[in-house]
């Protein structure tokens, strides 16, 4: 348009004579050389500093998060979004966040309190977040930390500065709060006249009393405009009973709805009333605000009964969904932060509902999320980057062009008016509806909505930062997805996409979790049958035919190598987020420090995770919710704690593995030398090392020796003591087992006799290495195979009467146990004697007769506890509890042994520290080493 106005302009002056822009009075229009005045000169002066000096580095922000949001800011302007209409045209939205018993501001204690290395909250932060604790003594105009302790007023400040630092309710509740302050600011450029805006948005930002009370000033026309567009709903379902009882959670959401007027609190209340003779409970769901520092009930509804029937945080949303309004909901969980500049695209987001994404319109617009909690350690770095890769580049292609995205985690914006008429936000059966997110989504596409993902907008989000957070987020979800496999609504959903769909929609969801499992299952089946075929003797036969026939490619089969590295492949999509994001130059700088920091490592112990608890829930059900918390995690965390979480999931697996190469090494011909033995099994023993040693190599001072005594101090204690009603997991080793046991108390049939089958591999050890032994001189009868059974029947009866002698003798007879126990011990001897001289028994032979027979104890053990009822009947379940308790503590000697004698090495500690926490290495000095090794607060 422009250019053919300046063309039409052209064209007229060549027809008149006239220049373009000649003035038609006398006085030129364009004055040349221009008159010179001090405002001239200024301009002149100011383009010349633009066209020719460089940004000086002190004109950049030191700190690294205001560089991150600006750069995102300023490149999210050139992404394709909506145009924004003015705010009085903009959808009305609202803004839902379950809360349960989460931390809503730290107190003062709190802060204040050391953990066991003598590291306090306000310690940490002030280590981690250096500048900006420089800047708030500044605004607090303090010279000392100690100075900071002396006023209340202060101390209040310390508060909330450390509370903005952490994954607190407040620190949400102050992100959604900038929708508010991003709508009063549009509204004002929208409303406001030309004196209005040279005032400033500051004039009228802190109104006057006149102001406030009157109805047509700009102040109350842009708060009426906020309270019409925007509404902030935090569930805080026990608010009630937390401030019947004094709680000091309920004074803080009191505190944070008087600094936010506009934040209302929901909540279910429970009252006891009186219907004739009788006393029952009702329940009602409560909204409320404040007045005059003080609750006020908004609305009242009575519920039919209970509301948590779920796993509760579905119920906290759903019973609330009633008190939001507006045409959107977006759904924000306790851990998420938001940005003002990030506010201020909320009306482009809002447009999309109207623009053409499809056959269908929107129902949920999808919300980049930015993980604050990466620079912690390396582990919540490799957290970071593959929750950027996976909500970046994953739900872009999820979206489009795959169309098969669903609710991940809880920045979406949700239609609401859609989902309010087609089932709810929320699905919130227990256990199968774990992952209740996610299926709003599958809620949605089966009722022909349409999920999108959106990049120019995000919404900060935090992540797990230590080892045993990750593995109980890892293993919420694997159980979550194992229970989707068994729902019906994936039933649907692959019964009604397109055969593409279908495919994209498996390999995206329940398809991943298959795959893993099935990498596993590989590498079982891999060993499984190279000790088959080397303890058969089929591989020796083999190998020797090839070597008679010259036939090298059969010899090359049978010494196959298996190459399993699935670690390496689990950093890939990051380094493509990160090559789009930043360059490749940077994605590949960061693979090699994932590299050298052990991300492999990591992701391969994940893998083990994932493929456990998936596949426990495909076999038996049960998931169930696992608080993962949201504190600061630089601690030290016991081995006794590591080996509750980690010993059926990995330890029992990579203890069996390693017996399985170790069993491969002494009876396979394949591979004859230990060059040969490396290259078949090096991927192998790389996935056992990292499923028995990750715990203690990610575990902070996990190589430190007073650590490793106090540790040891603590498993034994833990190990000796005896459960009973009321004694925690965590006290006790006897509760701990029963507890990791409860999966097969709700099992069906068809779940027992699969443990029964899974466990008859260990049959296999026992079966194949008999034949071996010098004793067996060579028989391949049966009989072989009944003798070994003999064995294991006598060590089972020294077992039994040794129990029963402890029970019957030993408080009372003391002396008689004590023969008891000499007479047996003298019997075993001479008759491992009488094996040595009389049947030609070597010391090589009881080495081995420990590979064969310690996996069949194993074995009896997982089919007795498969059969519990059945056990119990005949009475043998107390020695199935003294046999379980040995091979506790046999497992935990092998797996505490290496640690500790590492742990002598003080070289080992020193790395460990450094390859854990390497980005806070480079961010802040030694600081690191500082908070590890206790730091003392001066007050």
């Amino acid at each position: 348009m422009l250019i053919s106005e300046l063309a039409e302009l052209n064209q007229s002056s060549k027809d008149t004579g006239r220049q373009v822009f000649a003035g038609t009075e006398i006085k030129p229009a364009i004055v040349y050389p221009p008159v010179v005045t001090a405002q001239w000169e200024e301009q002149i002066r100011r383009l010349y500093l633009v066209l020719t000096v460089r940004e000086s580095a002190n004109e950049v922000p030191t700190n690294g998060e205001v560089r991150r949001r600006i750069a995102f800011f300023s490149n999210s302007l050139f992404m394709e979004m909506p145009r924004a209409p003015p705010v009085r045209e903009m959808l009305s939205f609202s803004v839902l966040t379950p809360y349960y018993s989460e931390e809503t501001v730290f107190s003062k204690n709190d802060l204040e309190i050391e953990n066991e290395d003598g590291v306090s909250i306000i310690y940490y932060l002030q280590k981690i977040f250096p500048d900006e604790w420089n800047n708030f003594m500044e605004r607090l105009e303090c010279k000392k930390d100690s100075e900071v302790w002396e006023k209340d007023e202060n101390v209040l400040q310390l508060r909330h500065w450390a509370s903005l630092r952490g994954q607190t309710l407040s620190r949400t509740v102050r992100g959604m709060m900038y929708y508010r302050r991003a709508i009063k600011l549009q509204a004002f450029l929208d409303m406001a006249n030309e004196q209005e805006i040279l005032d400033g948005y500051k004039a009228i930002a802190v109104p006057s009393e006149q102001d406030k009370k009157s109805q047509k000033s700009l102040y109350g026309n842009l708060e009426a405009m906020a309270d019409m567009k925007f509404t902030y709903v935090a569930t805080c379902q026990n608010y009630g009973n937390q401030k019947r009882s004094g709680d000091r959670r309920a004074t803080d959401i009191l505190n944070l709805m008087v600094n936010n007027p506009s934040l209302r609190v929901a909540y279910i209340d429970e009252v006891e009333e009186r219907e004739g003779d009788k006393v029952q409970k009702v329940y009602y769901s409560v909204l409320i605000k404040t007045v005059d520092n003080l609750d006020q009930e908004i609305f009242r509804i009575k519920l039919p009964g209970p509301a948590k029937i779920g796993e509760g945080k579905p119920e906290n949303q759903n019973h609330a969904v009633i008190f939001t309004r507006g045409e959107a909901l977006q759904t924000i969980d306790m851990n998420q932060d938001n940005y003002l500049e990030e506010a201020l695209k909320m009306r482009n987001l809002l447009e999309e509902f109207h623009e053409d994404h499809g056959v269908h319109p929107p129902s949920i617009l999808g919300v980049r999320e930015h993980i604050f909690t990466g620079s912690v350690s390396s582990l919540a770095w490799f957290m970071s980057n593959q929750e950027t890769s996976f909500v970046t580049i994953g739900q872009r292609v999820l979206a489009r062009p795959l169309k098969v995205r669903f609710h991940y985690g809880h920045p979406d914006v949700f239609d609401r008016i859609f989902h309010f008429t087609r089932g709810g936000f929320s699905k919130a059966s227990r256990g199968i509806n774990l992952s209740e997110d996610i299926f709003a989504g599958f809620n949605s596409t089966l009722r022909r909505g349409n999920v999108t993902h959106h990049e120019y907008i995000q919404v900060g989000k935090g992540r797990d930062v230590g080892l045993n957070q990750i593995s109980l987020f890892e293993a919420k979800v694997a159980c979550g997805n194992g229970e989707q496999t068994l729902s019906r609504d994936i039933y649907r959903l692959g019964h009604r996409f397109d055969f593409f769909r279908m495919l994209s929609f498996y390999f995206t969801t329940v398809g991943f979790y298959v795959s893993s499992m099935a990498v596993s299952l590989t590498v079982y089946a891999f060993l499984y049958g190279k000790l088959y075929l080397s303890l058969s003797g089929f591989e020796n036969a083999i190998v020797k035919l090839a070597k008679r026939k010259g036939d090298d490619p059969l010899k090359a089969a049978m010494a196959s190598q298996s190459l399993v590295q699935i670690g390496l492949l689990m950093t890939l999509p990051m380094v493509m987020e990160i090559g789009l994001e930043r360059g490749f130059r940077t994605a590949i700088g960061d693979l090699i420090i994932m590299q050298l920091q052990l991300a492999p490592v990591f992701f391969t112990f994940s893998l083990g995770s994932k493929m456990h608890y998936f596949g426990r829930t495909l076999l038996h059900g049960g998931a169930k919710y696992r608080a993962t918390g949201r504190g600061f995690v630089v601690r030290h965390e016991r081995f006794a704690e590591n080996y509750r979480m980690y010993s059926r999931s990995h330890f029992v697996k990579g203890l069996e593995l390693a017996v399985l190469l170790i069993c491969y090494k002494l009876y396979g011909s394949a591979a004859p030398d230990s060059t040969a033995y490396l290259l078949l099994s090096g991927s192998m023993w790389f996935l056992v090392c990292s499923w028995l040693f990750s715990p203690f190599l990610f575990n902070p001072s996990g190589f430190e020796w007073q650590k490793i005594v106090e540790d040891w101090d603590d498993w034994t204690k833990w190990m000796n003591s005896g459960g009973g009603i009321g004694v925690p997991a965590t006290k006790s080793w006897e509760s701990w087992w029963n507890e990791e046991q409860e999966h097969l108390q709700f099992t069906g049939f068809l779940g027992r006799t699969s443990e029964v089958i899974l466990a008859l591999r260990f049959f296999v050890y026992q079966y194949g290495i008999v034949y071996h032994l010098n004793i067996a001189r060579g028989d391949k009868s049966i009989m072989v195979y009944g003798l070994s059974w003999l064995v294991i029947v006598a060590v089972m009866i020294i077992l039994k009467i040794v129990s029963m002698g402890r029970k019957k003798f030993s408080a009372d007879f003391q002396l008689m146990f004590r023969l008891l126990k000499v007479l047996l011990f003298i019997g075993s001897i001479v008759a491992l004697v009488l094996m040595f001289n009389l049947l030609s028994l070597t010391v090589q032979d009881i080495l081995r007769s420990l590979l064969a027979f310690l996996p069949t104890g194993w074995a009896l053990i997982q089919i007795s506890q498969a059969c519990r009822p059945l056990v119990k009947a005949i009475g043998m379940w107390g020695s199935v509890k003294a046999l379980s308790r040995g091979y506790e503590y046999v497992m935990g000697l092998l797996i505490f042994g290496p640690v500790a004698i590492l742990a002598w090495f003080p070289f080992v500690s020193e790395f460990q520290t450094r390859l854990l926490f390497n980005q806070a290495f480079s961010r802040r000095g030694l600081q690191i080493q500082r908070i590890l090794a206790g730091g003392k607060k001066h007050k």
